[in-house]
């Protein structure tokens, strides 16, 4: 119960529903042992009357009210389940519905290198499964739980007052059942876990395939791919055999139960009537129907038991997740307006998860409303510093400013709002390319988002397709072209219409034509904010206010584009190997056009 010590919270958040369903489950339960009261009494009459004849009347009138007494209590009974169900089971859907929410704004919380370390498919499963679990815990489990110790007590005791012995062999085998149960539950808790994290195995699995299907499929890897997801369903099938079949002693075990128990009651009531111990053939069949009601509650008490470690075993799994501190935390609560100011002093940064070395005493300044050019190889470490610029991650030495204040000491929703970020990788979500335009500036109207897309030379593409910029996009923007996608990106950077701007190689998929007519735009538009932009290409860097050159994370070559094609090194090879290119694209075109 360690573990579900977390859920404590819950209950002091919605203890008034949880008292008053307490209440309704007493009262449903003290109303039901009425029944079983009342049908003994009706079967005593029956037996009197056959026994003795009196007045048919009074005989029918006397039986009718023991009937029309039943089902009102049944009615009562059945009412006040209803309501017993719409305060307990309604609870543990709010918990579901609360917990579902705290681990979701607790993943968003949490740092990038949580997400390298963690699968997809496992952090939805703790989020669907494990929660579903845990909801079990706060509603039948808890439900039947009061159903049972209420039940127990006041028909037992009942029972014992009426007939001792009789009830004493009643009940001999239900703690059997209870104690085969806990037994049960264990081994069910034990296999429930295995289940659980082959399950998010599987999720794993079957997400990645869908992300990557373009890729399975260029690859030709689909017989592969459905080998390996056979042996994964067939692991997951297995662990839900192993605990389907545990879990099918309890229908067995209940039925051996209420038989064992009514030829109990039959024969030690039959022998007790005989003797005169009993006086009433009436109190056997009252005490058959306490027999079957008790035994639910009996089997239950393994049920809930099973219950309530499967929650436990789920809820620690939720429970190291909600334990993971996020390692970038937003300190300040001042709000700040950020101008664009960034400088680099002497910071050095490793991955966290690789070690790896990506930047070596990297320094720059950057004044508001001038661009900063990143080239390099792959690898060098570009992508790296506009990472740490949003403080995605954090420099393990060194220190980043912003307009002269260190990126620590500034309120980090004021930091992240301030960045137009265009990654290298674009994302686009399962919505319409409107939406995902706007994603950074909801409020903006239809005319500013045609306007963004025109600057990001990508209009005249969305107008061609059927529903325009209501078209919906596949999962990641599987339906649109590289090209595409990246210059969607950029719309969303510009139209967010934030103080600095990042684009990290942001027109690698775009062909020459396209590129300089993005160039052009952004050029009128970078001139307003503080840009850094990284890419491969000399003619997107060109106009930069200052370049640097990158290799293995340390700055290699520093100036304008002019000082530094005057210069031997890196960037003046790259910048005569591109300009060949070049000129050959364009003879070949000339040939072509005669």
């Amino acid at each position: 119960m360690k573990e579900l010590k977390e859920l404590n919270k819950y209950f002091l958040k919605y203890r008034f529903r949880m008292i008053t369903g307490v209440i309704i489950i007493i009262s449903a339960k003290i109303v039901v042992l009425f029944i079983p009261q009342l049908f003994g009494e009706a079967i005593s009459l029956i037996a009197e009357q056959a026994e003795n004849p009196l007045d048919k009347n009074n005989f029918k009138i006397q039986l009718t009210q023991k009937i029309a007494w039943i089902l009102g209590a049944a009615l009562v009974n059945g009412i006040l389940i209803f309501l017993m169900r719409q305060t307990i089971i309604n609870v543990s859907r709010y918990v579901e519905f609360d917990l579902k929410n705290e681990i979701y704004q607790h993943y968003q919380k949490l740092s990038l290198n949580f997400y390298k370390k963690n699968r997809t498919g496992d952090l939805m499963s703790r989020i669907t499964e494990d929660v579903s679990k845990v909801r079990l815990y706060f509603g039948p489990a808890i439900m039947y739980s009061i159903n049972t110790i209420t039940l127990f007590t006041i028909a037992l005791t009942y029972m014992f007052q009426k007939a001792p012995l009789l009830s004493f062999y009643t009940i001999l085998p239900l703690p059997i059942l209870s104690i085969t149960i806990y037994f049960l539950s264990k081994k069910i808790n034990v296999n429930s876990k295995n289940v659980q994290e082959h399950l998010a195995k599987l999720s794993s699995f079957v997400q990645e395939t869908f992300s990557g299907i373009t890729v399975m499929k260029s690859y030709v890897l689909e017989p592969i791919n459905k080998s390996d997801f056979n042996y994964l369903a067939q692991q997951q099938k297995k662990k839900r055999l192993q605990l389907s079949i545990i879990q099918a002693f309890f229908y067995p075990l209940m039925l051996l139960l209420i038989g064992t128990s009514n030829l109990i009651v039959i024969y030690i009531g039959g022998q007790q009537y005989i003797s005169g111990q009993i006086e009433n053939i009436g109190t056997i069949a009252e005490f058959i129907i306490y027999v079957n009601m008790l035994t639910w509650p009996v089997a239950s008490i393994g049920w809930v038991s099973s219950m309530v470690q499967e929650a436990e075993a789920s809820q620690g799994r939720i429970n190291h997740f909600l334990k993971q501190k996020p390692e970038i935390v937003n300190t300040i609560a001042a709000r700040q307006n950020i101008k664009g100011d960034i400088e680099f002093e002497d910071v050095h940064f490793s991955y966290p998860d690789t070690n790896i070395k990506a930047l070596k005493g990297i320094s720059f300044l950057l004044k508001e409303g001038q661009t900063l050019a990143i080239i390099g190889k792959t690898g060098s470490g570009k992508s790296t510093i506009l990472e740490l610029i949003g403080r995605l991650y954090e420099p393990n030495s060194g220190n980043i400013k912003l307009d002269g204040n260190s990126i620590e000491k500034l309120n980090l929703f004021d930091l992240r709002n301030s960045i137009g970020y265009v990654p290298q990788d674009p994302f686009l979500f399962s919505e319409s390319i409107e939406s995902n335009i706007k994603f950074g500036a909801a409020s903006s109207s239809k005319e500013q988002v045609i306007a963004t897309a025109k600057k990001a030379a990508v209009h005249e593409n969305i107008v061609q397709f059927k529903r325009g910029y209501q078209t919906i996009l596949g999962e990641r923007g599987i339906t649109l072209s590289g090209g595409q996608k990246q210059r969607i990106s950029i719309a969303r950077a510009l139209i967010k219409n934030s103080p600095i701007l990042l684009l990290d190689d942001c027109l690698s998929a775009v062909d020459t034509k396209t590129e300089e007519k993005i160039l052009s735009t952004l050029n009128k538009e970078i001139t307003k904010k503080t840009a850094i932009i990284v890419s491969h290409r000399i003619s997107s860097i060109k106009n930069a206010d200052h370049i640097i050159v990158l290799e293995e994370g340390r700055i290699i070559q520093a100036g304008t584009h002019q000082q530094l094609i005057s210069i031997k090194g890196y960037y003046k090879e790259l910048f005569q190997k591109q300009l060949l290119e070049f000129n050959k694209e364009n003879a070949r075109d000339q040939d072509w056009s005669t």
